[in-house]
């Protein structure tokens, strides 16, 4: 008898008051990310940047763990599952506008977890944890884990990671500020949708802007950082947003913001 059940889509995806919540959906194998997981995530990605009434993004994963990484039972045939230029799922080496929040239940394993440093904002149940074990399978955490975690962590926490292959509880992520804001386990998705609702709270162009100040000019000295900076932030300061929010402060008023 042939088999017409339609599979569970490896990504799902649900809009929730202005965010886009997407769901990494192969519990069976803790999220690992292959070729047709990575293409999905992309599409989600691309609909949150073209999508006028979607200002925040919140990654996920089903069934208690975020993402394993990469699925290396699928690497001898499909490789590492980058997406074009814009790196492992179409979102380690790309060029965003608008936040992302990463949801981390249970295990962020090696590509899992450079998703997660990815990520804008990161919320984590206190049962979660963040590992980069590449070495131990003689790979390298090329999506972003050894540029990143250094810059997010102390740099001997971060090397002990890298070398050899250590878990970061949540907790101890929280610790050290990688982690924003640290819950009950179950609880990482509220948090995060509860950050997304502060972070839409305010004016949509300000924070895509902010996001794009911080990306161009990491790295730079503070005289090639204004150079950068100034071109994307002038206009910003005669928007009708701008207007709006000194105005709603004068006037000691929640600002209405034109969506």
């Amino acid at each position: 008898m042939m088999n017409t059940e339609t599979p569970d889509p490896v990504v799902l995806t649900a809009r929730r008051e202005g965010v886009l919540v997407i769901t990494l959906n192969r519990p069976h194998v803790r999220n690992a990310v292959d070729r047709a997981l990575a293409e999905a995530v992309d599409a989600a990605l691309t609909l949150l940047e073209a999508d006028p009434g979607l200002d925040v993004g919140v990654l996920t994963g089903a069934g208690g763990h975020f993402c394993s990484g990469m699925d290396l039972k699928a690497f001898p045939d499909e490789g590492v599952p980058r997406v074009a230029d814009r790196g492992l799922a179409g979102l380690t080496r790309a060029h965003r506008t608008k936040p992302l929040i990463a949801a981390v239940e249970g295990a962020a394993v090696a590509g899992g977890f450079e998703l997660v440093l990815a990520s804008d904002l990161i919320t984590a149940a206190d049962t979660a944890f963040f590992v980069l074990p590449e070495v131990a399978r003689g790979l390298i955490a090329s999506e972003g884990g050894a540029i990143r975690l250094p810059a997010r962590l102390p740099y001997h926490l971060a090397m002990d990671m890298l070398l050899t292959a250590s878990p970061l509880p949540a907790a101890d992520a929280a610790r050290h500020g990688l982690v924003n804001r640290l819950t009950g386990e179950g609880e990482a998705l509220d948090a995060a949708l509860a950050l997304a609702a502060r972070v839409r709270a305010n004016a949509a162009q300000a924070v895509r802007i902010t996001r794009q100040v911080v990306e161009a000019t990491r790295g730079l000295d503070d005289r090639s950082a204004f150079d950068v900076q100034d071109p994307l932030t002038a206009p910003v300061f005669t928007t009708a947003s701008a207007a709006e929010g000194t105005r709603a402060f004068c006037e000691k008023r929640p600002p209405a913001w034109a969506r």
